[in-house]
């Protein structure tokens, strides 16, 4: 599974400085854990436990589990009969036991240049407990769930951790989800109470939070279902109150166009609330599979599925992948530009960093506003060494080139991470080359909101690196490619990515629906968890992930990733950004329509498509061109940046009706979409 040793040729490797402090110096290092991590789990496990405060030990087995739908119920279950609180772990270990009270948690950087606050350790500590009991006054207890709909400021983490300090369940919703997504997760999660804030800017854009939020309510309530209270914390307003017990300060720019309705028996104000509440709260002991969180995500019938995590596993995993993922030392700077309505935002913004005492960014703009240089001056400001970020942003930011980036001069930078999606190896190269200077290794992550943390990933100073890589599994997680008929495929080969059994971070149920959560991820291929990931591995034993399954064209008989075809669009030198969808043919049974996004100031012409078949031909093989290749100035993403490829499927086959849109960040490109349309005669 894992190769006797790294390949020499077509990889690059980390710098010799970083291998002299690197937690895990040497691929030979590696592997030697990896074995261990897999044929001794609880061994492995278990030296990461031992940096963690548990009430009680754990009774039964470290990790106990089926993955068989034909041998009974599916179930994971890590450190059964141990007792903790991750709060605990997060921040009173690290305050009082570890002294890392002055210790700065974040550096919080607002939209506007020149919003700032710096956090520390024992501040956060004290916010958390007063907000913990705060929801204790409010009548939340263990194992309710609390819904939270909130900008990027540290409130939204202190939110989340006094909701675990005290065993209740948090449900995040990602702050730029519309009235009628916030409606539907409250009510799937039966969540007891809201916490939102009055508004914020995203860039210039004024969004009005609270108008969202009362919407959802009122939706809920419309559905005979009532949230009793709803705490808003005033971000945008500027009044004395709203300096009192905010860690966040208010924005410098007046908003005029700010709406905030009122509703006396319902809401109530956060920073009312806090002023009195006292900075001491005792821990609520929870077992090891309590459940942590809930956090929804896209499933193929459209409704959403709400993910759930648990304390231990979820504790221990996202500690592990941020120190060794990361090479995380005690003097770092982190920064994951991610939102935590994200499951990037839970692991890698606040419970991994927390967990080892580290320093981070916590970001609340756009990576263009008010410059595109706003990211790299960030870096400079802060010195920022472990950088974390999606390729979409990356993609971005090349359309500009490489002039805004070198204004700065980021010398800080050690280590530069991706996560989201698989990055085509055009934007890895700029990436490595203009924004690390050839200097910083890139962990390409390769993970989910199922799994809980990196699964597959580079490890900086240990694993060469082969651009748009995902690399080799992360500790005690066991891959395998499965074809169609759910065979095993060994040496090189491609397919289905699977886990052949469980690491303590996985998730362990879709929320109130069992049956959804066996037949999503392990019907198809029982003894296995079914990523729903395309996956190839080379000769080398390196593996790519080429995409969602449901991103495969078959064409022809023959499988083709639509990732692939994107990336090789996005190395023609005019491309900034390419997705590729599939259309019925009648005769290939798919073809390939494209549509790409040009870098400024070039033009769409006859030429350049001949160009870009061309290009798709060569890197791919004849059976991969294009049938159509449309000009597309915007593409439809999702307000986290991801590509609604759902939508151009419809634009493709010229469909009108394209269901639910209220993810869609922009709107405005589906009509210009339409207009742009190819002439598909067949």
């Amino acid at each position: 599974m894992i190769p006797d040793k790294a390949p020499g040729e077509e990889v690059l490797h980390a710098s010799g400085d970083l291998k002299k402090q690197a937690h895990i110096p040497s691929f030979e290092k590696y592997k030697e854990l990896y074995i261990r991590s897999v044929e001794s789990p609880e061994e492995f496990w278990g030296d990461v436990a031992e940096d963690f405060f548990w009430k009680t030990k754990y009774t039964g087995k470290f990790l106990d589990y089926n993955f068989d739908v034909t041998k009974g119920d599916i179930f994971v279950k890590c450190m059964e009969g141990a007792t903790t609180n991750i709060c605990y772990n997060v921040l009173d270990r690290n305050v009082h036991e570890r002294k890392l009270g002055d210790k700065v948690a974040f550096y919080w950087e607002g939209n506007e240049p020149g919003d700032e606050k710096t956090v520390t350790y024992r501040e956060l500590l004290q916010q958390v407990c007063k907000f913990a009991n705060v929801l204790k006054s409010q009548g939340v207890k263990k194992g309710d769930r609390v819904s939270i709909y909130m900008p990027m400021v540290v409130e939204l983490v202190v939110a989340m951790l006094a909701c675990a300090r005290i065993g209740a369940v948090h449900a995040i919703v990602f702050a730029g989800f519309s009235a009628e997504s916030l409606c539907e997760r409250i009510m799937d999660s039966q969540c007891c109470i809201l916490i939102t804030a009055d508004g914020f800017y995203r860039g210039d854009k004024l969004i009005s939070l609270k108008l969202i939020a009362d919407e959802a309510l009122q939706k809920c309530r419309d559905k005979s279902f009532t949230v009793e209270k709803c705490i808003m914390l005033k971000r945008l307003t500027k009044e004395d109150e709203a300096s009192s017990g905010s860690l966040s300060p208010p924005v410098k720019r007046t908003c005029p166009d700010l709406q905030v309705p009122w509703n006396p028996e319902v809401d109530l104000c956060w920073h009312s609330l806090i002023g009195g509440a006292s900075e001491e709260c005792e821990p609520v002991w929870c077992d090891s599979e309590d459940p942590l969180f809930i956090l929804y995500t896209s499933g193929s019938t459209g409704k959403p599925k709400g993910v759930l995590h648990t304390v231990s596993g979820y504790m221990l995993y996202t500690a592990a992948t941020f120190k060794l993922v990361f090479d995380y030392h005690s003097d770092d700077v982190y920064w994951c530009t991610a939102d935590i309505g994200w499951i990037t935002g839970h692991s890698y913004i606040t419970y991994g960093p927390l967990a080892n005492g580290a320093t981070s960014v916590l970001f609340e703009g756009l990576p263009t506003y008010p410059d595109v240089s706003r990211m790299w001056e960030i870096v400079d400001k802060y010195h920022v060494s472990k950088f974390y970020t999606a390729p979409t942003a990356i993609r971005l930011l090349m359309k500009y080139g490489s002039e805004p980036v070198q204004k700065y001069n980021r010398t800080s930078l050690k280590i530069l991470g991706t996560v989201g999606e698989p990055i085509n190896p055009e934007a890895w190269q700029w990436y490595y080359s203009v924004v690390g200077e050839k200097r910083c290794p890139v962990v390409d992550t390769f993970w989910q909101t199922e799994t809980g943390g990196h699964v597959m990933t580079p490890l900086p100073a240990a694993t060469p690196m082969k651009p748009g890589s995902a690399t080799f599994p992360f500790f005690g997680v066991v891959p395998a490619i499965l074809n169609e008929s759910g065979e095993e495929l060994e040496g090189p080969s491609e397919g289905y990515l699977v886990f052949k059994q469980p690491w303590p971070g996985v998730m362990r149920t879709v929320y109130g629906n069992h049956e959804r959560f066996e037949t999503t991820y392990f019907k198809k291929f029982p003894g296995f968890y079914v990523t729903g990931d395309g996956c190839r591995r080379d000769k080398d034993g390196y593996y790519w992930i080429t995409g969602r399954i449901d991103d495969m064209l078959n064409v022809s008989g023959h499988l083709l990733s639509t990732a692939e075809v994107e990336s090789a669009l996005v190395e023609h030198e005019a491309v900034a950004e390419a997705a590729v969808v599939g259309r019925p043919h009648p005769v290939k049974g798919e073809s390939l329509y494209c549509f790409v996004t040009l870098n400024d100031g070039i033009n769409y012409n006859q030429k350049l498509e001949v160009e870009l078949k061309k290009q798709v031909r060569e890197k791919i093989g004849a059976i991969a061109t294009p049938d159509y290749i449309q000009n597309a100035p915007g593409l439809p993403k999702t307000r986290s940046g991801k590509i609604m490829r759902r939508v151009l499927r419809k634009i493709a086959c010229n469909e009108q009706d394209l269901g639910d849109v209220s993810t869609l960040a922009d709107s405005s490109v589906i009509e210009q979409l339409f207009e742009n349309r190819c002439c598909t005669a067949v």
